[in-house]
C-alpha cells in the first residue's frame, strides 16, 4: 500500500495510511444504499454496520441494547442483598477507587440510596498511605460499623483485605480476575476468569448501573416503588470515556444518553466542574475525557482522595462549587508536579534506547499521583506501552498504560503471578504495580516478553490512519450533525480522521503556553481553523508556526467550536507534511 499523499515522514515522523480500498467501496455503497454522506458512510462500514441497520445504529436506544444484567455470575446475590439492606435500613458502606470511575460509581449508588431515603458511608483510601484498593485495616473498622460493604471499580484481586471483614461484602467491579475468588458475598464482575468476556468492555460505573437496574427489578417485584436509573446515565457517561471503555455495544448507549442528560445541568457536581473548566456549550466525549475527567482524578492524585466523589454525589450546589474550585486548583498543582516528572520519564527513556517493547521509566521521589498521567504521555510519545514508577523506601509504584491491540493489564498479572511483583493487575488499556526496586529490570524485561506477541500482531506503529480526503467547503455544521450521530467516539471507536490537501497555511500563532491555532485555506474554499492541542512541545507546533504563506497536507479530526453563540467547524489537527 502507498503512502496517502505520498506523506512517508510527515512533521511527527509518520507515515500516512489511506482507507482500505475494499473499505472505500463498501462505504461508497453503503452511503449510496442509505442516502448518507460518504464521510459518514465511511465510519459506518469501519464499523460493520450494513446499510440496513445504518437506522438503529445512527439513534441507539439503550432499551434495545441493555443486556440481561442476571446474565452476569453473582448478580442476583449481589442485587438481593442490596435492596434487603435497603428495605431493613442497614447500615451500608461504600469503599471506592479514587479514579473518576470509582468515584462515579460511588455517587451512582449513595445518589440510587438517598432518593430511597437511605444515606451510605463513603470511603476512598488514600492514594499514598493506602494504596490502591481495599485493605485490611479499612475494611476492619468499617465492618464493626456496617451491615455491608460495597466495593466498587476495586476489589476483585483483594483477597487478604476483604477476608478482614466481619460483615457481608459485594464487589462491583471490572478489573481482570485470577482463578480464585476473594472470600464475599459477591463479585460481580464482566472481567471474572469464569466470565465470557462479552459485556468486558464495561466500566465499574457501568457495573453498577446494570446492577441498580436488577434492584429495580426486584423491587418493583415485590411491589416497591423504585427511583428512575435514567438520570445516572450522566455518571456512567462521564465514567465510561474517563476509564477509556470501548465505545461499543452498551457503552455507546451509555455516553450517547448521558451526554443529552448531562446537559440539561441538573447534577450539581457536573454543572460546577463544567463552570470551572470553561465548558460552553453542550457536553461532547472530549469534554469528558479532557476537561472534566482530570479535574476529578486531581483530588485522588495530589488531594483529598475523596473529593471528586464528594464533587460528583453533591446535592447542593454551593458546596459543588466550592469542591469542584478546590479540585480545579488541584488540577492546576498535578499539571506543574506532571510535568516535571513527565520531562525526568522521558529523558529515561530516551537514555535508554533499547529495543524493548515497553517505555519504562522510574525515579525516586515522584509522586504517586502523577505516574499514570505521565505513563500516558510516554505512551504517546514512543507508541509503546509505558510503565511508569515512582520510587521510595526501595518500593516502586507505578501506573502502566496501554496501546490499542496490547492487553497490558493480563500481563501485569502474569508478572505479579510469577512473583516479579508485590502486587499488580488492570485491565486491557491500564494497570497498577507495586515491586521491589531492585525486580525493576527484570520485571520491564519480563514484561517485554510478554507482550512480543501481540505487539509482533499489531500493524500500523507509527502510521496515521487517514478515513478520507475533505475540502474546507466541505467541512460543515451539518456534516458535523451527521458525524456525531455516528458517534460518540473514543476508544475502540476513532473518529474519522480527514486529510486536506495542498492547503495554504493562512495564518498560525501558539495558544498559551503549549497549543497551536492557525487557520488555512485551499483555491476557492472558505477559511477553516485549526486547534493543535499541546503541539509546542512536540516537532508539530513549532514547524508550523512560521508557516504562513506555505502550503501543507494537514491531517485531524473535525469537531464543533462554540463561539458569540454560534456553531462552527474547526479542525483538531494531528499532523502535517510539507509539500515536496
Amino acid at each position: 500500500m502507498t503512502a496517502f499523499l505520498s506523506v512517508e515522514s510527515s512533521l511527527t515522523g509518520r507515515l500516512w495510511r489511506g482507507p482500505d480500498p475494499a473499505l472505500e467501496r463498501a462505504a461508497a455503497a453503503l452511503a449510496q444504499d442509505s442516502r448518507l454522506p460518504l464521510p459518514v458512510g465511511r465510519v459506518l462500514a469501519a464499523r460493520g454496520v450494513p446499510a440496513h441497520e445504518a437506522p438503529l445504529y445512527l439513534d441507539p436506544k439503550l432499551r434495545d441494547l441493555l443486556p440481561d444484567p442476571a446474565s452476569l455470575r453473582d448478580m442476583d446475590k449481589a442485587a438481593e442483598r442490596l435492596v434487603a439492606a435497603v428495605l431493613a435500613s442497614q447500615r451500608i458502606a461504600i469503599f471506592a477507587d479514587y479514579d473518576v470511575d470509582g468515584g462515579a460509581s460511588a455517587a451512582i449508588l449513595l445518589d440510587w440510596l438517598r432518593r430511597q431515603g437511605r444515606d451510605a458511608t463513603l470511603y476512598i483510601p488514600d492514594r499514598i498511605d493506602e494504596g490502591y484498593g481495599p485493605n485490611a485495616p479499612a475494611i476492619a473498622a468499617l465492618s464493626r460499623d456496617h451491615d455491608l460493604i460495597v466495593c466498587v471499580d476495586c476489589g476483585t484481586l483483594s483477597f487478604d483485605a476483604l477476608a478482614a471483614s466481619t460483615c457481608d461484602v459485594i464487589v462491583l467491579d471490572h478489573h481482570q480476575g485470577g482463578e480464585t475468588l476473594p472470600p464475599v458475598l459477591a463479585v460481580v464482575n464482566p472481567n471474572r476468569a469464569d466470565e465470557d468476556g462479552s459485556l468486558g468492555h464495561l466500566c465499574a460505573a457501568g457495573v453498577v448501573f446494570l446492577t441498580l437496574v436488577r434492584c429495580n427489578s426486584l423491587l418493583r417485584r415485590d411491589g416497591h416503588a423504585t427511583p428512575d436509573l435514567i438520570p445516572l446515565l450522566d455518571l456512567v457517561a462521564l465514567a465510561t470515556v474517563a476509564d477509556v471503555a470501548p465505545l461499543v455495544g452498551v457503552n455507546r448507549a451509555f455516553v450517547r444518553q448521558g451526554l443529552l442528560i448531562m446537559a440539561r445541568r441538573e447534577r450539581p457536581g457536573l454543572v460546577a466542574l463544567s463552570d470551572v473548566a470553561r465548558l460552553d456549550s453542550a457536553p461532547n466525549a472530549f469534554h469528558l475525557g479532557f476537561l472534566l475527567g482530570p479535574r476529578i482524578n486531581a483530588g485522588g492524585r495530589v488531594g483529598r482522595a475523596d473529593l471528586g466523589a464528594l464533587c460528583l454525589s453533591c446535592a447542593d450546589g454551593r458546596q459543588a462549587e466550592r469542591l469542584a474550585a478546590e479540585l480545579d486548583a488541584l488540577n492546576r498543582d498535578r499539571r506543574t508536579i506532571e510535568a516535571a516528572v513527565r520531562d525526568e520519564a522521558l529523558a529515561q527513556v530516551e537514555a535508554r534506547a533499547s529495543d524493548g517493547l515497553v517505555a519504562w521509566a522510574a525515579g525516586a521521589g515522584w509522586h504517586p499521583g502523577v505516574v499514570g498521567i505521565v505513563a500516558a504521555r510516554v505512551k504517546e510519545a514512543t507508541g509503546l506501552p509505558a510503565v511508569v514508577m515512582g520510587v521510595e523506601g526501595g518500593i516502586g509504584k507505578g501506573s502502566a498504560r496501554s496501546i490499542p491491540g496490547v492487553d497490558l493489564g493480563r500481563a501485569i498479572q502474569r508478572l505479579s503471578a510469577e512473583g516479579l511483583l508485590l502486587k499488580g493487575g488492570g485491565h486491557a488499556m491500564a494497570a497498577g504495580l507495586t515491586i521491589e526496586e531492585a525486580k525493576i529490570p527484570a520485571a520491564m524485561d519480563r514484561l517485554s516478553q510478554l507482550l512480543a506477541r501481540e505487539m509482533a500482531e499489531r500493524s500500523g506503529a507509527g502510521e496515521l490512519r487517514i478515513s478520507g480526503l475533505l475540502d474546507p467547503a466541505g467541512a460543515t455544521v451539518e456534516l458535523m450533525q451527521m458525524l456525531e450521530r455516528a458517534g460518540p467516539f473514543g476508544q475502540a471507536a476513532p473518529a474519522p480522521r480527514f486529510a486536506f490537501a495542498e492547503q495554504l497555511i493562512d495564518s498560525a500563532g501558539a495558544m498559551g503556553d503549549s497549543h497551536l491555532r492557525l487557520r488555512f485555506r485551499s483555491p476557492g474554499s472558505p477559511v477553516l481553523e485549526a486547534v493543535a492541542w499541546g503541539a509546542m512541545s512536540g516537532p508539530l507546533g513549532p514547524a508550523l508556526l512560521g508557516a504562513k504563506g506555505r502550503r501543507f497536507h494537514l491531517a485531524g479530526r473535525l469537531e464543533l467550536s462554540h463561539w458569540g453563540g454560534r456553531e462552527r467547524v474547526r479542525l483538531r489537527l494531528d499532523d502535517a507534511a510539507p509539500l515536496g
